[in-house]
């Protein structure tokens, strides 16, 4: 009865949270989320090999993260992590927290999801949620952490989407709190007539170029200072 009450009555952001806060409750892995292990145990045996450092930024959340080859060279002299996962969306960062967030007590979390949500039929509201509920999930354990919300980008190939996504960044652009910030790269990627800009793309339509990640480092440089007042 427990199981059936978990999976029906529970949306996945509360479950997901919950099952970080209730330690006592058997360890189970949604089926949505079980595909990911494979990556995750990989992302474990790098850690155990070549740890990285603690208090550093964390970059995590789907391929748009994972793809960014050169986040190291575009942010010099910041201690950065990779931890993205291609295909990802909100809810299976916090279910994988204990695996790719809290071994390594970030200082700042750099967090680009919703994008695979919204493509999967999630409304703005439902993906608001899963945010919100991340953001509590790390910050019972990491109280002082900032965490950095890329918005949702203008990708050519979901631009049906267009109005969902306008209306999810506009909504956890206003979520407010002394550890949270939103870094919009939406408005940057349009071009004079309020299109995707082709130019920041890849040819797949969804992802960005090296191009947009120099203008993605370039807007969250200045969060990721040490005296930052947004910290």
């Amino acid at each position: 009865m427990l199981k059936t009450i978990r999976h029906r009555c529970l949306p996945p952001a509360l479950f997901a949270a919950l099952a970080l806060n209730t330690p006592q409750l058997p360890a189970q892995t949604p089926p949505r989320v079980s595909q990911w292990e494979p990556e995750i145990r990989r992302f474990e045996r790098m850690d155990r090999t070549n740890p990285p450092p603690q208090h550093a930024v964390l970059f995590i959340g789907s391929s748009s993260i994972r793809k960014w080859h050169t986040l190291a060279q575009d942010f010099p002299g910041v201690h950065v992590i990779n931890r993205g996962f291609g295909g990802s969306e909100i809810h299976d960062s916090t279910h994988f927290a204990r695996q790719i967030i809290f071994p390594y007590q970030p200082r700042i979390i750099v967090f680009y999801a919703g994008d695979n949500d919204l493509a999967t039929g999630m409304s703005p509201d439902q993906v608001v949620a899963e945010y919100q509920a991340f953001v509590h999930a790390v910050h019972a354990r990491l109280p002082d952490t900032l965490i950095v919300f890329i918005s949702i980008k203008p990708s050519p190939i979901r631009w049906r989407l267009k109005d969902k996504i306008i209306e999810t960044n506009r909504r956890i652009a206003a979520l407010k709190g002394p550890h949270l910030a939103f870094v919009d790269i939406f408005s940057p990627m349009l071009d004079a007539q309020g299109n995707p800009r082709q130019d920041l793309f890849l040819s797949d339509g969804l992802h960005p170029n090296e191009k947009a990640y120099r203008l993605w480092a370039s807007l969250i440089q200045p969060y990721l200072k040490p005296s930052s007042p947004r910290e």
